[in-house]
């Protein structure tokens, strides 16, 4: 049983994010703000714990490798895009089509160096990549949807901080996508 988890959480993932897109865009319950925000944070956490509980029990599969890293771009992106645009309105556009544009160039990088049997593994930037994004997808969603009603004459303010923050994400996605073009010597320091 416990070999079927890190699928099963992955699936629950990639389940989740059209839940998470209805409830952002489409939903007319009422605190759909706030529970688009749980539904990130779950997702977010199943992210966690299924690659690390794929590794502990030694069950790494193929349908992991693929569907994994899918959900994961599909779920922050969509986050992001919706953060870029109205009416959370909380980044630029242009962060969005920097790390759209990283992400799909570093897939197909990756793509090309598996058919050379050159398997490209998570970097530090990576992780650093990944650490920010969350960070400030979920703490924009909660800004969102529980604070932003309470206290809607600052939203311009906390717009401008997010704003800055995600252009250093930026900074740090390309940082990121950098270090993958020296794919020798990160299989040096594994």
């Amino acid at each position: 049983m416990k070999k079927y988890i890190p699928n099963f959480l992955t699936l629950f993932r990639v389940f989740l994010v059209p839940v998470f897109f209805c409830l952002l865009y489409y939903s007319q319950i009422p605190y759909h703000y706030i529970w688009a925000t749980f539904v990130f944070i779950i997702a977010s956490i199943t992210d966690i714990y299924d690659g690390r509980l794929a590794r502990k029990y030694g069950v790494i599969s193929n349908f992991g490798k693929i569907m994994d890293p899918l959900a994961d771009k599909l779920l922050t992106l969509l986050a992001l895009y919706a953060l870029a645009s109205q009416p959370l309105n909380m980044m630029s556009i242009y962060v969005f089509y920097i790390i759209l544009f990283r992400e799909v160039f570093i897939t197909v990088l990756r793509q090309i160096h598996v058919r050379k049997k050159v398997y490209i593994a998570a970097n530090v930037w990576g992780k650093v990549k990944t650490t920010f994004q969350m960070t400030g997808i979920i703490a924009s969603l909660v800004y969102y949807s529980l604070l932003f009603p309470f206290m809607p004459n600052l939203h311009v303010k906390f717009q401008f901080w997010f704003g800055i923050f995600f252009w250093i994400v930026a900074v740090i996605t390309i940082l990121s996508g950098i270090s993958y073009l020296f794919p020798q010597k990160q299989l040096e320091n594994k």
